[in-house]
């Protein structure tokens, strides 16, 4: 009956459009006091859940990406980007590829990338005859490159989520998941990405004609030299180097992923205040401000989705779950295509952080049982909620995109299956291929990483 209520209640408060966090506790609440719980348990349990200091890396991060994105960092990334690869056929949606891919890394999200790329680059490419679908999902897809960057809050919600759920993994008994081996465990899937939505982006150029004007001309622009692909990379170093620092910082042990994130946001207003001066008392009050709201949404979702851990591990949800799983398959590959495919049918109707928040202690000991590591799932479920994001019917950055570019999303998504297919073949090889997420956190501690 407790399963019941929680899962009911819900159902009922997501349908009358209450926000997914209040929805969530007030749901737990709920069942508290069903089960004779006294509300004050749910409480502690919600504050309990947000008390732990490596959650100073969110609003860090967060603010961080805020100060970049009201900086001037986008424009002088995309300069650089157009250099380098815009006088090739479709060349605008291939800098675009590349300068949503590198500012992601700086943002640490999809929705702030689609925001500030998109706003940018999107009008710019209807006014230079490539069609509103096609810029529109060339944007959205390599802005996903944002949740798998070093500077990315749902890598900490992640850690958080499968902290306390232990396993053995190739003999090893392993509990938790460190947010040093998560930061560089995204890399090359982020590469490999890049590489395939670039690839797509050329063959509907190629395919369409991109650009195509009202004059009907369709030629190129020529290439700048090397000299302006030197003098844009070196505008647009200083805004990359935040990514490096955070790296750096947590491979030679100069610091926590918390403190780097603190020095990522010393470094911001050194640079946009001082070096770039483009950034203003205004828009530093609306950095403030909305990193300030962000942080307000990430840490209550992060409060009541422990009142909900909470209530499964009383309930024994997760491990009904397995039986159920274990009864339809004995297949670990199967097992491992089961779970992501849930997790790509969940992340189209639930926002990415209380995806991670509620999947992963359901998922993820049933991912260690079947030989999958906490670093290796992690990236899973972050490239199985970015897909999520870009796909009907909520696909919250799709919707962004689709917004800027005045287009309908149905219109996007009968041209969008080239960038699908790169995000699902990335999530294919992470799962099947181990290597591909662990081998660069494995190489940096000089020992295995699973």
């Amino acid at each position: 009956m407790e399963l019941t209520i929680l899962t009911l209640s819900f159902l009922v408060f997501l349908f009358l459009g209450v926000p997914v966090s209040f929805a969530l506790g007030l749901s737990c609440v709920l069942t508290y006091l069903y089960e004779g719980l006294p509300a004050a348990t749910a409480m502690q349990s919600m504050i309990s859940g947000m008390n732990a200091f490596s959650f100073l890396a969110v609003p860090f991060f967060i603010f961080s990406g805020e100060l970049m994105l009201h900086g001037g960092i986008a424009d002088r990334i995309l300069r650089f980007a157009q250099s380098t690869v815009g006088h090739f056929r479709g060349g605008l949606g291939m800098a675009n590829v590349v300068a949503c891919t590198l500012f992601g890394g700086v943002s640490g999200s999809p929705t702030a990338d689609t925001s500030a790329m998109g706003g940018v680059v999107i009008p710019l490419m209807k006014r230079e005859g490539y069609s509103a679908a096609y810029a529109v999902n060339v944007t959205t897809h390599s802005s996903l490159a944002g949740a798998l960057m070093p500077t990315s809050t749902n890598m900490i919600i992640y850690a958080f989520a499968a902290q306390g759920i232990s396993g053995t993994l190739n003999g090893v008994q392993m509990r938790g998941v460190s947010i040093g081996d998560l930061l560089f465990s995204g890399l090359l899937p982020v590469l490999w990405v890049m590489g395939l939505v670039l690839i797509a982006a050329y063959w509907q150029a190629v395919k369409f004609g991109y650009p195509r004007r009202p004059d009907g001309s369709t030629e190129l622009p020529r290439f700048p030299g090397w000299m302006a692909v030197c003098r844009t990379f070196i505008g647009a170093v200083p805004g990359l180097m935040v990514i490096a620092i955070i790296l750096v910082c947590v491979a030679r042990g100069i610091a926590t992923a918390t403190e780097a994130a603190a020095i990522a946001v010393a470094y911001s207003l050194i640079l946009t205040i001082i070096v770039y001066r483009s950034m203003t008392l205004k828009k530093l009050g609306f950095a403030l401000a909305k990193a300030a709201k962000t942080t307000g949404v990430v840490l209550l979702l992060i409060g009541v989705s422990n009142m909900l851990r909470f209530q499964m591990a009383y309930l024994e949800i997760p491990d009904a779950i397995e039986r159920m799983l274990d009864g339809a398959t004995s297949l670990p590959w199967l097992m491992l295509l089961y779970i992501n495919l849930i997790q790509i049918f969940l992340g189209t109707f639930v926002d990415m952080a209380a995806h991670i928040l509620i999947t992963t202690p359901l998922f993820l000991p049933m991912a260690m049982h079947n030989g999958v590591g906490p670093v290796q799932f992690g990236i899973m479920i972050l490239l199985n909620c970015a897909l999520g994001l870009v796909h009907p019917p909520i696909g919250s950055v799709q919707f962004i995109g689709c917004a800027i570019g005045n287009v309908s999303i149905g219109e996007t998504t009968k041209v969008a299956w080239p960038y699908y297919l790169a995000i699902f073949s990335a999530i294919n090889i992470v799962t099947y291929v181990p290597m591909f997420s662990t081998w660069l956190p494995s190489l940096i501690n000089g020992h295995p990483v699973f």
